[in-house]
């Protein structure tokens, strides 16, 4: 089974690099983050055309959105809110063999790495401490889960292109590493792609848009990530980060679809 991930910064106006992800990588599950559309008007048409009978999306307009789309049927799917927002960050669904799996969408926090000056960055902190809670109360480390998404955290040093340099800036500061570090040894999640990438070795999946030359300055960071429960980790066979794909014209995401094999 192939999963992917991609926060794609709009489904509609990124749909024929979505379709060229679903071409070159095959993928059996995409999950999207980001979609930035209404349900009713999830372009669901060329998707099915390509295989992908079973959707689940959830979003709104202009803003957030996710989604799993599947070759594979669901045996059930929900969605979770976080925060008493409604805001289109969460959903999850029931693939076979029992694996239930989460696309996820976490708050980016602002620009100020101070929850008192900055409300977003306050939202983006309870929203972390609240997703570890609900894993440790509500799921089993014994259950077979897969959560990818764009976590907008970039944990490690190797994830950013200068740990030194962004330690005060918002992805990468000490608090935020250390609430997705204890939300990921919650219920023993299994950093799928480290585990095939040694942390001494740089792995990015975003560049800002702001880079005149993102190839050339390579100031990238790994947000984008896929987790898995322990019953998982002997499954899994392979990673790939489209690198390439954050050049894809016309109009490329900012972030790259990060995928990985498992053999269930």
């Amino acid at each position: 089974m192939r999963i992917a991930t991609w926060n794609i910064n709009s489904v509609r106006m990124r749909m024929d690099l979505l379709l060229r992800l679903i071409d070159e990588a095959q993928p059996d599950v995409v999950c999207l983050q980001e979609t930035k559309v209404v349900d009713a008007d999830f372009p669901m048409a060329p998707l099915a055309e390509k295989g992908y009978a079973h959707a689940h999306v959830h979003g709104m307009k202009s803003y957030n959105g996710v989604a799993i789309l599947s070759k594979l049927p669901f045996a059930s799917r929900d969605v979770q809110h976080w925060c008493g927002k409604q805001d289109c960050r969460h959903v999850f669904a029931e693939l076979p063999g029992g694996i239930e799996l989460h696309s996820v969408y976490i708050p980016a926090g602002g620009d100020i790495p101070d929850p008192e000056q900055n409300e977003k960055f306050a939202h983006k902190l309870q929203f972390v401490d609240e997703m570890t809670e609900w894993w440790t109360t509500r799921r089993s480390p014994d259950r077979r889960m897969v959560m990818v998404g764009d976590l907008n955290i970039a944990p490690l040093e190797n994830d950013v292109w200068s740990h030194k340099e962004l330690l005060k800036i918002v992805s990468h500061t000490p608090v935020e590493v250390a609430k997705l570090t204890a939300m990921q040894a919650s219920i023993g999640w299994v950093d799928a792609v480290r585990h095939f990438v040694p942390p001494t070795e740089k792995l990015y999946t975003w560049w800002s848009y702001r880079a005149k030359d993102w190839a050339a300055s390579d100031r990238g960071r790994r947000l984008d990530h896929i987790w898995v429960t322990p019953p998982l980790k002997d499954a899994l066979t392979g990673h790939r980060i489209l690198r390439e794909a954050r050049g894809w014209e016309p109009k490329p995401s900012d972030h790259v679809p990060v995928m990985v094999d498992l053999d269930v």
